[in-house]
């Protein structure tokens, strides 16, 4: 079976008032463009006027558990401390794979017993970063997930930080739950029933406990999981029925085809294998007439409501941004918020995050033969597309793990080739004007 093309308009829902898009973008700023940003004089991150950033962390340098930094720093969230504590932790991915041990956490000599799958020992895996909540510096960072492979994305869950892993290697493939308040290593947690495949985002609805994910593929499925005990903690025995997005009166539809402002009604297939070996997982999905998006990657919970980016999305493959809005278990309605028309209008927006006032923030994984700079970028509800920050390095490294504390008043975010963990403070609503 094909993947079919949305051409039919009139199978679109024709939204009513009731269903009219708060977002319609407007104008962008291309990626070359610098508009809005002063230079930095460290050479670092550029900003807008009245921001300012500190850097929490580098590669290479020692945690307080003895294990280093590790490098390619991805996905990132962010939860309150202990009650009392007036802290926030971060909870950091690391992109890396075997071959690239230099940037892992590990010295001489150093082969901890709760790493997953200890015989090989991948330098992957997930750290932590606890700051003061009022003044955002660093107190302290250490080691939770060892052992794990091309930790990309992931996202927040009522248990603590989901980690997925971008791979199909032998023994991975996998979503793991790892605890904010682990202050040393912890034995790997990871749940099967989340499906194996090119995992890149995961998190869970708090009110149904369903949790949504994408998949990093040219010919990815949009996915949830419905447990079979809402409530009940993730891990290695979860049940439940893991599923893949249809669009109802579209089966098959390959979403690249939309145009912005589009409305559908949905519904989600059962997807019969979810652990199968052999990455068949998208296919199980069309066969059964879900729905393909071009490389499923930052995905987030606002408002009841699911965002996520289709990374090469779009007419000229410079990405879209969705919103998934459930009504009930059955199904709901998906929306095409925005997408690159023209490339360059967007560039290939990655990781995702929602501010407590309704703006999005976009980070870019770009064309970086063209514009050697990646961008963090605002996406406001009226439209609006707006410069947040250049990476000044020249590296050309993609931004990544972007999440606010939960005041709204610091941004947090990676710098992923550079090895940096970022702290952002400035007037966020009234660069954007959106209020709360």
């Amino acid at each position: 079976m094909s993947p079919r093309p949305l051409l039919n308009r009139r199978a679109l829902l024709r939204a009513g008032a009731s269903l009219a898009l708060p977002f319609a973008l407007g104008r962008c700023h291309p990626p070359e463009s610098t508009e809005g940003l002063e230079p930095d004089p460290a050479g670092i991150l550029d900003l807008p006027e009245g921001f300012s950033y500190r850097i929490l962390e580098r590669r290479g340098a020692l945690m307080d558990d003895g294990f280093r930094v590790p490098g390619q720093p991805d996905g990132m969230g962010c939860f309150a401390g202990p009650a009392g504590s007036n802290t926030l932790v971060l909870m950091r991915n690391h992109e890396l794979e075997p071959g690239q041990d230099a940037m892992g956490p590990f010295t001489e000599g150093q082969r901890p017993d709760l790493a997953y799958r200890p015989e090989e020992l991948s330098p992957g895996g997930v750290t932590r970063v606890v700051v003061d909540a009022t003044t955002f510096t660093r107190l302290s960072s250490n080691l939770v997930l060892a052992g794990s492979m091309r930790n990309c994305a992931g996202g927040t869950s009522p248990w603590g930080w989901l980690s997925c892993e971008e791979t199909l290697a032998e023994g991975h493939g996998y979503v793991f739950l790892c605890d904010p308040a682990a202050s040393s290593l912890r034995a790997p947690v990871p749940i099967p029933g989340l499906g194996r495949m090119n995992h890149e985002a995961a998190v869970v609805d708090p009110e149904s406990f369903v949790t949504y994910l994408t998949e990093d593929r040219n010919d990815s499925c949009f996915y949830r999981f419905v447990p079979e005990t809402p409530g009940a903690r993730l891990g290695p025995e979860s049940r439940g029925r893991l599923q893949a997005l249809r669009i109802e009166s579209m089966p098959r539809a390959v979403s690249a085809e939309a145009k912005r402002g589009d409305t559908f009604r949905v519904d989600w297939v059962d997807l019969p294998s979810p652990s199968a070996q052999d990455d068949t997982l998208r296919r199980q999905g069309v066969e059964r007439g879900a729905a393909l998006f071009r490389r499923g990657e930052g995905l987030f919970l606002h408002g009841g409501a699911v965002f996520f980016c289709a990374t090469t999305g779009g007419p000229q493959g410079g990405g879209q941004i969705w919103r998934y809005q459930p009504e009930g278990l059955q199904g709901g309605r998906l929306e095409l918020l925005a997408q690159a028309e023209e490339r360059g209008l967007l560039d290939m927006p990655d990781n995702l995050c929602v501010a407590p006032w309704g703006d999005v923030v976009l980070a870019e994984d770009g064309d970086n033969a063209r514009w050697p700079n990646e961008f963090l970028r605002i996406l406001t509800p009226s439209g609006e597309v707006r410069n947040l920050a250049r990476g000044a390095l020249g590296s050309g490294g993609e931004f990544a793990g972007v999440c606010f504390s939960p005041d709204g008043r610091a941004l947090f975010a990676n710098m992923q080739s550079d090895g940096l963990t970022l702290v952002i403070t400035g007037p966020f609503q009234e660069y954007t004007g959106t209020a709360l």
